[in-house]
């Protein structure tokens, strides 16, 4: 038996789990993406809209965005003694629903992870501020 064969699977550091997450929110596949969450967990997206499932921002951005993804520019990686909160910083590309393109809108998304599942999720970033200027109000 070779020794690959023996070898365990190895496990996902708390980074890589959040990373996958994103990945799969990105194509969009909300159902891999909950393969990375513990069932329940609450999405607090922007504005303060709670989600139990990525099917929720998965919905609200289909209504905000023809395309969108993300330029995941660093992972900040905080571990505590029974869980680790990761944080994933960079930009949002994509089009607007009226087919505008963008690209640069900064965003944070705050994972805290227990036991190699996602156990809350919290979700800024600037869109909103960029659509009031599209319509000429000063953000």
């Amino acid at each position: 038996m070779s020794v690959a064969a023996n070898a365990e699977p190895r496990q996902m550091s708390d980074a890589e789990v959040v990373e996958a997450y994103l990945t799969a929110s990105m194509i969009p596949d909300p159902d891999t993406a909950a393969t990375y969450m513990k069932p329940g967990t609450i999405i607090t997206f922007t504005g303060g809209r709670e989600f139990d499932h990525p099917r929720g921002p998965t919905g609200f951005n289909a209504q905000r965005y023809r395309w969108v993804k993300k330029k995941m520019d660093r992972f900040d990686v905080c571990p505590g003694a029974e869980e680790t909160v990761v944080y994933s910083i960079g930009t949002l590309y994509g089009e607007w629903i009226d087919g505008t393109p963008f690209e640069g809108n900064r965003y944070v998304d705050r994972f805290v992870v227990k036991g190699g599942l996602i156990v809350k999720m919290d979700v800024w970033n600037d869109s909103a501020e960029r659509i009031l200027l599209q319509r000429g109000i000063e953000a």
